[in-house]
Protein backbone atom coordinates (compact mmCIF):
# COMPACT_ATOMS: atom_id res chain seq x y z
CA UNK A 1 0.00 0.00 0.00
CA UNK A 2 1.17 3.47 -0.82
CA UNK A 3 1.39 6.28 1.77
CA UNK A 4 -1.75 7.91 0.38
CA UNK A 5 -3.65 4.62 0.82
CA UNK A 6 -2.49 4.44 4.44
CA UNK A 7 -3.50 8.07 4.95
CA UNK A 8 -6.94 7.36 3.49
CA UNK A 9 -7.36 4.31 5.73
CA UNK A 10 -6.29 6.37 8.76
CA UNK A 11 -8.77 9.12 7.96
CA UNK A 12 -11.55 6.55 7.51
CA UNK A 13 -10.78 4.90 10.86
CA UNK A 14 -10.59 8.23 12.69
CA UNK A 15 -13.90 9.30 11.10
CA UNK A 16 -15.65 6.09 12.15
CA UNK A 17 -14.30 6.24 15.71
CA UNK A 18 -15.22 9.92 15.99
CA UNK A 19 -18.73 9.29 14.69
CA UNK A 20 -19.20 6.47 17.18
CA UNK A 21 -17.97 8.67 20.05
CA UNK A 22 -20.34 11.50 19.08
CA UNK A 23 -23.27 9.05 18.83
CA UNK A 24 -22.52 7.58 22.28
CA UNK A 25 -22.19 11.05 23.79
CA UNK A 26 -25.55 12.09 22.33
CA UNK A 27 -27.28 8.96 23.65
CA UNK A 28 -25.81 9.37 27.12
CA UNK A 29 -26.90 13.02 27.30
CA UNK A 30 -30.37 12.08 26.07
CA UNK A 31 -30.86 9.29 28.60
CA UNK A 32 -29.45 11.33 31.47
CA UNK A 33 -31.86 14.16 30.68
CA UNK A 34 -34.73 11.69 31.16
CA UNK A 35 -33.65 11.16 34.77
CA UNK A 36 -33.97 14.83 35.71
CA UNK A 37 -37.37 16.28 36.65
CA UNK A 38 -38.54 18.77 34.02
CA UNK A 39 -42.12 19.55 34.89
CA UNK A 40 -43.99 16.42 33.87
CA UNK A 41 -42.66 14.60 30.84
CA UNK A 42 -39.46 12.96 32.12
CA UNK A 43 -39.11 9.42 33.40
CA UNK A 44 -38.32 10.78 36.84
CA UNK A 45 -41.59 12.74 36.91
CA UNK A 46 -43.54 9.67 35.82
CA UNK A 47 -42.02 7.54 38.57
CA UNK A 48 -42.76 10.24 41.14
CA UNK A 49 -46.41 10.39 40.04
CA UNK A 50 -46.74 6.62 40.20
CA UNK A 51 -45.23 6.50 43.68
CA UNK A 52 -47.68 9.15 44.87
CA UNK A 53 -50.62 7.22 43.40
CA UNK A 54 -49.49 3.93 44.97
CA UNK A 55 -49.13 5.61 48.37
CA UNK A 56 -52.66 6.99 48.01
CA UNK A 57 -53.97 3.51 47.13
CA UNK A 58 -52.24 2.06 50.21
CA UNK A 59 -53.74 4.78 52.38
CA UNK A 60 -57.26 4.08 51.06
CA UNK A 61 -56.84 0.32 51.54
CA UNK A 62 -55.59 0.76 55.09
CA UNK A 63 -58.51 3.06 55.94
CA UNK A 64 -61.06 0.59 54.53
CA UNK A 65 -59.42 -2.32 56.31
CA UNK A 66 -59.49 -0.52 59.65
CA UNK A 67 -63.30 -0.07 59.60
Amino acid sequence: MSPSDWAGLGVAVVTLVGSFAVMVRFLVKHYLSELKPNGGSSLSDSVTRLERQVEEIYRVLIERGAK
